[in-house]
């Protein structure tokens, strides 16, 4: 049973209600049990004090919500706190007073009493619960292990307070005691005065404790890594220290003096901008007053040599001739007259201008057509360097730009390292393969060479190593690709892109002759009088054993057979001419590897020869059609894409719009399936361009008329029989000429790509452009003498809407 002061009153109830001077406390908890110190200043925790004195002593002590208030309210003071005593009073000079105080028991406030002087609270005394003796030891013996292991880690712990904890019974005494020991926070330590039951509040501070320990060993752990670090800098000091003396002993030190005079005479002799010239001169200062073998000296020396290496003004003089420029890119490549012309347009502006920033060409093409080697003969061709760097894979913005000098072994970007790497400031500078850049977590490439290919940005590229400005732009950047779409579209604006479609029959023929032959030739060891390729035997070559755009697997076939004939002079001793013939091509590189599409042996009904476009050129595709007795059912075959099947779709609606005037029953579609298949059913196709061909094999199946075996169409076709335009016009029709095709039907609006068709191969097919797909029937289907296709009263529909117009005569052979 508590015994309270005589101020206390007890009612009727059993409820003790104390009426007490409040004492409001900042940044501290007065725990029970506790004798603490305080300073007080605030006027009425003054009087609050004074007014304990001169009674009993008795005081309620509460911390306030807020340390930051100075005049706290009802509302800025917490409800639960401490009931003790004022042991002793000591006013002090500067009118503060210091008092030693006791908690004695936890207690609420219930109301606060009017009073200006100080505040006045009534405040009820909370009765703690007693635990059993057994759960008492076990929380007891816990808190005090504890205790014990923080004691260990803290040397401010003394014995005499270790043996004191150790010695208390009182489970509420023991948390109390211990509790404000530790320097927990104000909100954990009011959370502890305001648990009453025994057991959670034994919980609650075992739980702190331990939060404390760890705390602790990870603060010395830190502190130790720390001294750990600083000791073996002094060690690491000390050492250089005594090397240095020793090498001066030795007369080394001058050579270090010397190292360091030879650097600043290539900084004087250097030509760069000024900017790079108060850095490099900043950096060298602070590398004076470094000790040699420091780590910091070497970054900084390594980033001096940087500076110093790279060719800030230094320039290759380029010679301007547009006659041997021309003539010298001829020599190295056979074709490419656009990427040629537009290299020698630039020639001339800069004969005309003396400054003009360098060009930013992009090369799209297949594998194999001589991209990269177009770059050097550039370079060639402009007595310019050459250089080359290959982006396929890259995918850290740093290969670009650079790292930063804070990270360990930083350098700067490729772009960079090639301009020292070469010397000069002017290169043709080839980023191969700039479709074939990806991305990750490190940043995307594609993104740091818009800075690079801008020429409104790269005279000011800053590369993350320099940190300073690099002028690009008299750089004549030359990027190559494969496929246009793998380009960023912001990437493909700031270059000029120049299509590379692919080698014709023709091209390849010539390249084979004039360059290829006679290097495999040169690299097997052997000599004109031992070898001679024929025209045809090129041509078989280039035809039935490779199938590609460029002239790569070309250029193997003839080294193999140049490895063989080699072979062959080295076990016959002899000299002998050996004639690669048409025949003779099998002998060497064994069957023919490819086939290419042939005229078929004869007219017949419901086969068309189409047109297609790749990669490797083009090539004839054939088109099928069977009408069989069914319920209208269309199936279309030969691993076709969504485009070709809707061209299909297209063509049959078209036939049964015109069915009428063409002859054909009106229900047809309804009576019968439609199977059109194209061959070759593994390669994907797809595509509009196969569109009037579908239409006119449809045709011939349901009007039994044959289509001409010599006539090869391209062009796709609308629902009102508009033929509209293709693309790869040129690789179609040297395909047709290949295949023994003698007429090819273009759409009307692909005539302007005929400049492009070599003359040899234009005078051989009779080039025939239509406009709608009535025109297309009557050149391609075959009828008896004096017979017609359409109806006398038949009106092709017009291209415009709401008009009608006569369809062309269509007289039969």
């Amino acid at each position: 049973m508590i015994n309270f002061p005589k101020i206390f009153k007890q009612d009727d109830s059993s409820s003790t209600k104390l009426l007490l001077p409040l004492l409001p406390l900042r940044d501290i908890v007065v725990f029970p049990h506790i004798i603490a110190p305080l300073f007080v200043g605030r006027t009425k925790s003054v009087n609050a004090l004074t007014e304990a004195m001169n009674k009993d002593r008795s005081v309620f002590f509460a911390t306030q919500k807020s340390a930051g208030v100075d005049n706290p309210a009802e509302k800025d003071i917490r409800a639960v706190g401490t009931i003790g005593n004022v042991l002793q009073l000591l006013r002090l000079p500067d009118g503060t007073v210091k008092a030693l105080v006791e908690g004695k028991h936890r207690g609420r406030i219930l109301n606060f009493k009017k009073n200006e002087d100080f505040f006045q609270v009534e405040v009820e005394p909370i009765i703690e619960e007693e635990l059993s003796a057994t759960e008492s030891m076990a929380l007891c013996r816990a808190i005090n292990e504890s205790f014990q292991e923080y004691a260990g880690l803290n040397k401010n712990i003394s014995k005499e307070l270790l043996n004191t904890v150790s010695s208390i019974s009182a489970p509420s005494k023991l948390a109390d005691t211990v509790a404000n020991h530790f320097s927990f926070k104000i909100e954990d330590k009011q959370s502890l005065l305001e648990t009453i039951s025994l057991n959670d509040r034994l919980s609650l501070l075992l739980t702190l404790i331990k939060m404390e320990i760890d705390i602790f060993k990870l603060d010395h752990r830190i502190k130790d890594r720390v001294k750990e670090q600083m000791e073996k800098t002094q060690k690491n000091y000390y050492l250089n220290e005594q090397m240095r003396a020793i090498k001066k002993e030795m007369g080394a030190e001058e050579e270090s003096l010397d190292d360091l005079q030879e650097l600043e005479d290539r900084i004087k002799n250097k030509k760069m901008p000024k900017e790079a010239e108060d850095k490099v001169k900043q950096e060298l200062k602070k590398l004076k007053m470094m000790t040699p073998m420091s780590a910091e000296a070497t970054v900084v020396r390594n980033y001096i040599e940087w500076i110093v290496s790279l060719p800030w003004l230094d320039v290759s003089k380029a010679f301007i001739n547009i006659e041997e420029a021309e003539k010298i890119l001829n020599e190295d490549h056979y074709g490419l007259e656009k990427p040629k012309e537009r290299i020698l347009e630039y020639l001339a502006v800069q004969s005309l201008i003396k400054k003009v920033r360098g060009p930013i060409l992009c090369f799209v093409g297949p594998p194999g057509v001589g991209k990269t080697s177009l770059a050097k003969s550039v370079a060639r061709a402009t007595g310019r360097k050459f250089v080359r760097l290959s982006l396929g894979g890259v995918r850290d913005e740093a290969e670009i730009r650079g790292h930063r000098r804070t990270y360990i072994g930083a350098m700067p970007g490729k772009i960079i390292q090639s301009l020292k790497k070469i010397g000069k400031n002017n290169p043709v500078f080839c980023l191969d393969e700039v479709d074939k850049m990806s991305m990750d977590f490190r940043g995307d490439p594609s993104a740091a060479l818009l800075e690079v290919l801008d020429p409104e940005q790269n005279y000011a590229f800053n590369d993350h190593y320099l940190d300073l400005d690099y002028d690009l732009s008299d750089i004549f950047f030359i990027t190559t690709a494969n496929t246009l779409p793998d380009i960023p579209i912001p990437l493909q604006d700031r270059m000029e892109i120049i299509r590379l479609p692919g080698y014709t029959e023709y091209e390849k023929y010539h390249i084979a002759k004039d360059f290829l032959i006679p290097k495999q030739i040169s690299r097997n060891g052997l000599k004109d009088e031992n070898i001679q390729f024929s025209k045809n035997a090129i041509l078989t070559i280039i035809n039935l054993y490779t199938r590609e755009a460029g002239v790569r697997n070309l250029e193997r076939e003839i080294s193999s057979i140049c490895r063989k004939i080699a072979r062959e002079v080295v076990k016959n001793k002899n000299s002998q001419l050996f004639r690669i013939t048409e025949k003779s091509v099998a002998k060497y590189l064994g069957p023919p590897t490819f086939r290419h599409g042939q005229v078929e042996d004869k007219d017949q009904i419901g086969i068309v020869t189409g047109l297609a476009w790749t990669q490797v050129g083009g090539e004839l595709l054939c088109v099928e059609t069977l009408i069989m007795p069914g319920k209208g059912k269309l199936t279309i075959t030969g691993k076709l894409g969504d485009v070709m099947k809707e061209s299909a779709q297209a063509a049959v609606s078209y036939v049964r719009s015109r069915a009428e005037c063409l002859m054909i029953d009106n229900q047809f579609y309804k009576k019968n399936d439609i199977h059109i298949h194209i061959p070759e059913g593994a390669i994907p196709k797809d595509g509009p361009s196969a569109g009037i061909s579908i239409c006119t094999s449809i045709v011939s199946a349901l009007t039994r008329r044959p289509v001409y075996r010599d006539v090869a169409m391209t062009g796709e076709i609308t629902l009102r029989g508009r033929v509209l335009p293709i693309g790869g016009l040129k690789e179609k029709i040297l395909a047709a000429h290949r295949g023994g095709i003698k007429r090819v039907i273009i759409p009307k609006e692909n005539e302007k790509d005929l400049k492009d068709i070599p003359l040899s191969i234009s005078k051989q097919i009779k080039i025939i452009s239509v406009e709608h797909m009535d025109e297309v029937l009557s050149h391609a289907l075959i009828f008896n003498e004096g017979d017609n296709l359409f109806k006398k009263s038949d009106m092709a529909f017009d291209l415009i809407p709401g008009q009608v117009q006569q369809p062309p005569a269509i007289k039969l052979n």
